[in-house]
């Protein structure tokens, strides 16, 4: 639900003089969910809702579609032509120096920038400063309340414990001479997950040896490897509760099949680990502080261990994403490297860690997922995080 006092609270407190939410045939999600249309329900015409700091709401609307906007509050202004659509957009924004929009400058964050640029263009015509609502966005669309808070501690049981099912499975299978798939523990996983009530938009990735190297492995049945003694394995899987407004859980492990696991695998899974560490040690000094943090500081702290041992080339993504309702979420991303993430890291959101190091023989991944509570406490869901490559024995 639409929480106008909220909403005008945060701008007055980024000294801003309104928002203006804008979509046209989907386009921008983020002002969808804000303002809360239905994620089935199809426009066909361009709408405006513009939030000012203090006073009513106004709305901007197509005549075929005048009643879109009606459930939220503020007066509403109806255009048939591009000249009445210019002119309402107009007076919308008539006075306002700083207008927020789902903008980034440069295209510097992807991720918030879902206005067009002929868009922005039009709006600034008019004298308004057009700004980033990134932070804004993250209050209204990326924090959590209690219950998807413990919905997440639910779905990260399960999702812990599915690394025990599928892990026991290779071993098994292994050492009583059964041929093992990557998609078989694929199956696997996602049979734990429906036990469990829970639900995934794509399968798990189960990568052996040098597929764990290619950080976007998704096994396919009919080419996919096959898992044996003395293989590397890394398992990435990601959950939710099947429940209204649930929220994920997106959990990387690796092991090694055999007693003993090679010295070159143990030392590369040392660095990640300590890189994971680096990460989470940043982001609890900065709450502990009271200080501000931003995302790509936490990359930043994360992957400095990496480049220090030597491998800077082979972390070839971000340290971590926003995670919510969908496994990337719309919350500020743990980034300096494929975007300077900018956003501030919020209190109620929750995000990855999850460097990695990707040779041609094997790639090795560590995630873990960090929710900041109201209090501004760091929890790190999903079990204790992985101090060793677990060793695959009968």
């Amino acid at each position: 639900m639409f929480d106008l006092a909220t909403v005008q609270t945060a701008l007055r407190e980024q000294h801003l003089d309104g928002w203006l939410l804008y979509d046209f045939r989907g386009a921008n999600v983020l002002a969808r969910r804000i303002v809360g249309l239905p994620a089935d329900l199809f426009l066909s015409r361009r709408w405006f809702y513009y939030v000012p700091a203090q006073g009513p709401p106004r709305k901007l609307v197509h005549r075929i579609e005048p009643a879109a906007l009606d459930f939220l509050p503020g007066s509403k202004e109806i255009y048939l032509s591009w000249q009445e659509l210019e002119a309402g957009v107009e007076r919308l924004v008539r006075g306002a120096r700083r207008i927020a929009m789902e903008y980034a400058p440069r295209n510097a964050n992807p991720y918030v920038s879902r206005v067009d640029a002929g868009t922005v263009e039009l709006v600034r015509s008019f004298g308004a400063e057009v700004v980033s609502s990134g932070d804004l966005v993250q209050w209204f669309e990326a924090c959590w309340d209690d219950d998807q808070w413990a919905l997440h501690l639910e779905a990260a049981r399960h999702t812990r414990s599915a690394f025990d099912v599928a892990f026991g499975y290779i071993a098994r299978s292994v050492w009583e001479g059964r041929v093992v798939r990557e998609t078989d523990v694929q199956q696997v996983i996602l049979d734990h997950f429906a036990k469990h009530g829970l639900v995934t938009d794509h399968p798990p990735i189960c990568a052996v040896g040098p597929h764990s190297g290619d950080p976007h492995y998704a096994p396919q049945r009919g080419r996919e490897a096959t898992i044996g003694a003395d293989d590397f394995v890394l398992i990435d899987l990601w959950a939710k509760c099947d429940r209204p407004r649930a929220v994920y859980s997106d959990l990387t492990r690796v092991a090694y099949v055999g007693k003993e696991v090679p010295v070159g695998i143990r030392e590369v899974f040392a660095v990640v680990a300590a890189a994971r560490d680096a990460g989470i040690a940043r982001v609890k000094s900065a709450f502990a502080a009271g200080a501000p943090l931003c995302g790509w500081e936490v990359d930043q702290a994360t992957r400095s261990v990496i480049e220090q041992a030597g491998y800077g080339r082979y972390f070839c993504h971000r340290t971590g994403h926003s995670i919510g309702q969908e496994v990337h979420g719309n919350g500020a991303n743990m980034d300096g490297l494929e975007t300077r993430e900018d956003r501030r890291v919020l209190r109620r959101t929750c995000f990855s860690i999850e460097p990695g190091i990707y040779l041609p023989e094997f790639g090795v991944r560590s995630e873990v997922n960090v929710f900041i509570d109201a209090g501004g406490g760091v929890h790190v869901t999903g079990g204790e995080p992985q101090t060793e490559v677990t060793a695959l024995w009968a």
